[in-house]
């Protein structure tokens, strides 16, 4: 009996928890604010003097917001000009909305208990202790967003990036076997369109698709993949064996207006090729970027996950399949991760040699041993040597000492 195959969180509970989170921060604030205050037994200070230092930390902490946009704002700008502007792994770090949170919490607490004094000449120490605390808290959470904006903006820390969340997303879809093996299928008892505007398919909240084709007793066969953009009347899935609502289906969907990185094994491949042609354009000819974009590359389709095909079949406890994803496969991976860049590169030698040397490694690797779809794009690249760069070549294809 195979459990139910989990994809992460729903992208629409992460960012319910996100509001959640800065929600807490602000009440606990304000119920710290009101309580702190009053505690009347240990050391006292002075209520005026604290009180002075109480709104000088909140509006000094309510300046720290215009830094935390500042920054979100010019990594993004920064990230669109100089890699992709489908680049959004800063923008959608938690660290920037925790440090918003806590900013927030901090400045809440610090108007509270300034307000909560009740015009006391004395006040408890743990007022001014716990103001402490808390700001040296909100300086590392600002540290660490310091420092992850700087990675953010610097080409080898994004491009491992992108290229350990591709390898994460592939291990976790493709991890093990495909999943039951099921009959073929038959005619579809109906098929779900898309009612809306287009919409990029995010992510398949798997876990509430498969309860309801498991009460319906149904077996739901998704057209789309994750990362997909959805087009209005576009067949999304059929539904075999059973009744189920469209409504059913299409609240299995999570959408939005970008792809995300949560069910597409595609996307690192997308950017980290982004990253790469946009390097070989004339306004920019910075070849050696190129290169370090097809270390990524590389790395992603050497892994045994880039070389499986099929889609995931997702099974009930009682190992019915219920649902099935479609999603990309060797061919896809090669398609997008390399076509672009070779034909971009005919101009560049180096990134010939280094595609060469890549798609000679790949074709000589344990889980795609001779594969046409190699061969063929490495006789590509070796002609367009031959024919522009002669003297890099010889004629056994071997580069010249």
């Amino acid at each position: 009996m195979r459990p139910p195959v989990r994809h992460g969180i729903p992208r629409r509970r992460r960012r319910l928890r996100a509001g959640l989170v800065q929600l807490l921060c602000v009440l606990a604030g304000f119920g710290l604010g009101l309580a702190v205050p009053r505690i009347g037994r240990g050391p006292a200070v002075p209520a005026r003097q604290v009180a002075d230092m109480l709104l000088a930390v909140a509006l000094g902490v309510l300046g720290t917001t215009t830094v935390i946009f500042s920054l979100l704002f010019l990594v993004v700008q920064s990230a669109a000009t100089t890699f992709t502007p489908r680049l959004t792994l800063f923008r959608d770090a938690p660290i920037v909305w925790r440090t918003f949170a806590c900013a927030i919490g901090l400045a809440v607490f610090c108007g509270t208990a300034a307000l909560a004094d009740g015009g006391r000449s004395e006040v408890s120490a743990a007022v001014p202790v716990l103001t402490g605390l808390l700001l040296l808290t909100l300086l590392a959470l600002l540290r660490n967003l310091q420092l992850r904006a700087f990675a953010a903006i610097q080409l080898a820390p994004v491009l491992n990036s992108v290229t350990e969340r591709g390898r994460t997303v592939l291990d976790t879809l493709y991890r093990g076997p495909a999943g039951p093996t099921a009959a073929p299928l038959s005619a579809p008892r109906s098929t779900v369109t898309w009612p809306k505007a287009p919409a990029v398919l995010q992510q398949v909240d798997v876990d509430r698709l498969l309860a309801a084709a498991r009460a319906a007793d149904t077996l739901v066969a998704l057209r789309a993949t994750p990362g997909a953009t959805l087009q209005h009347g576009t067949p999304i899935a059929d539904v075999h064996g059973g009744e189920l609502p469209a409504s059913a289906v299409l609240g299995g969907l999570v959408t939005g207006d970008e792809r995300t990185f949560d069910q597409d094994p595609m996307l690192a491949f997308r950017l980290l090729a982004d990253i790469a042609l946009r390097a070989l354009s004339p306004a920019v000819n910075d070849p050696a970027t190129t290169v370090q974009a097809l270390d990524g590359i590389e790395d992603l389709l050497g892994r045994p996950a880039a070389a499986r095909a099929g889609p995931r079949r997702v099974a009930d406890r009682t190992g019915v399949v219920r649902v099935v994803i479609p999603l990309p496969g060797w061919e896809d991976f090669l398609r997008t991760g390399l076509d672009d860049v070779i034909a971009a590169a005919v101009t560049a030698p180096m990134v010939l040699l280094r595609l060469r040397a890549l798609l000679a490694r790949l074709r000589d690797g344990d889980h795609a041993p001779s594969d046409p779809l190699l061969t063929r794009r490495l006789s590509w690249v070796e002609e367009e040597l031959a024919d522009r760069f002669p003297r890099l070549v010889n004629g056994t294809g071997e580069e010249r000492p």
